[in-house]
């Protein structure tokens, strides 16, 4: 066993806590990886505030870029040495898992919230020799050390890349632009509305413009969010909270949808991406819609929540469908984003803002307040 230092949830609610543990060696079907970076997500916020079912005490993290340290027997296709991106965890074996869709896999909740191996046990112990909950989603990327399974690492070739543009590939930034490409599939010429500039709308911002979609409309709340959108690719943003554009003019009463079709000239859009976790927001996101109109819901609502939308206007063609973790196996998606990276395509990094580990706590009351787009830790 190797001593790690890890950011530790102990109880709903509490701050993370920086404390030494134990890791096991890794079992035949494991890879012991060092993590070096980790992007903070807003479900591992959901997962401190105790709002998830996950148990404590728990290590988080589900956004891990790191170098394998070490492999299990078992294991082949991994290496020492190797550059990897960690994403979630998935069976492998059942009829979605073999049609490429991993993120529907049947076991995805107890595989990556219950963070614990499938047979029950966990990885990491500490001081005091109890265990804690580690292997969320596949890695618990929030310790210095995490054991993974071989199918949720993906390889990284290009050595040039820096760790706090990997990170975020596990989770964020894949689920944005996944859904543009494979759930959306967004034509050339066509029309998008982002409702929240978070990771994942500012990804899908720039999935859009790849796709050549001739106008990006961005709403949020933060005015250097909308700056950012803008700076990536969108031809119009508004501030969420009153209706209004970036520059104050056009007041819509705060109704994102009405302001769309005011920018549209009635018509609306042909794609809305909703990444806000707002059930209301999700409502607008449908009814900025153009006949025909598709929409993709992101955001995690409470549970609970109902998305409410005219049931006469989806005679019209609209649909409105969710999408987890991009719609495609991240070992397909993650090389098309580096690869769109590394010809100048998909600037990711302009959202990023590292911490180091022992910082966590700042980067959590930034991430919460706006003030960071994307907070990736540093081991």
């Amino acid at each position: 066993m190797d001593r790690v230092k890890a950011a530790v949830c102990r109880q709903s609610g509490d701050l993370f806590r920086l404390e030494e543990l134990t890791v096991e060696d890794p079992r035949p079907d494991e890879v012991l990886v060092r993590f070096t970076a980790a992007g903070l997500c807003h479900t591992d916020l959901e997962v401190a505030a105790g709002r998830m079912p996950t148990p404590f005490p728990v290590v988080a993290g589900h956004e891990g870029a790191g170098v394998v340290e070490a492999v299990g027997p078992a294991v082949t296709g991994f290496t020492p040495g190797d550059r990897v991106v960690a994403s979630f965890s998935f069976c492998g074996s059942c009829r979605n898992c073999l049609s490429g869709l991993p993120a529907y896999c049947p076991d995805h909740f107890p595989l990556n919230f219950g963070a614990r191996r499938a047979d029950g046990s966990v990885g990491l112990r500490d001081a005091s020799g109890e265990p804690v909950h580690d292997h969320f989603f596949g890695q618990s990327s929030f310790a210095r050390h995490g054991l993974c399974r071989p199918s949720s690492l993906i390889k990284v070739p290009d050595s040039s890349l820096s760790d706090d543009v990997l990170a975020p590939l596990g989770c964020g930034v894949i689920t944005g632009a996944g859904a543009v490409w494979n759930v959306l599939r967004v034509p050339p010429g066509s029309t998008v509305a982002v409702f929240g500039a978070g990771a994942v709308g500012l990804s899908a911002v720039m999935a859009a413009v790849v796709a050549g979609a001739s106008r990006i409309i961005v709403s949020d709340t933060h005015h250097s969010r909308l700056d950012l959108a803008a700076h990536l690719g969108a031809t119009d943003v508004f501030d969420a909270a009153d209706g209004t554009d970036a520059e104050g003019d056009g007041a819509t009463e705060g109704d994102g949808a009405a302001r769309v079709r005011e920018l549209t000239g009635g018509r609306g859009v042909d794609f809305s991406v909703e990444s806000t976790g707002v059930p209301e927001v999700m409502t607008q996101a449908v009814a900025a819609l153009a006949p025909l109109g598709s929409a993709a819901i992101l955001g995690v609502a409470p549970d609970g929540a109902d998305v409410r939308t005219n049931a006469f206007a989806l005679l019209e063609g609209r649909t409105v469908t969710g999408a987890i973790v991009g719609h495609q196996a991240p070992a397909v998606l993650v090389p098309r984003i580096l690869d769109l990276h590394g010809r100048g395509r998909f600037p990711l990094e302009a959202m990023i803002r590292t911490y180091p580990l022992d910082d966590i706590n700042k980067a959590v009351d930034d991430a919460r307040s706006g003030a960071v787009v994307k907070a990736v830790l540093l081991h």
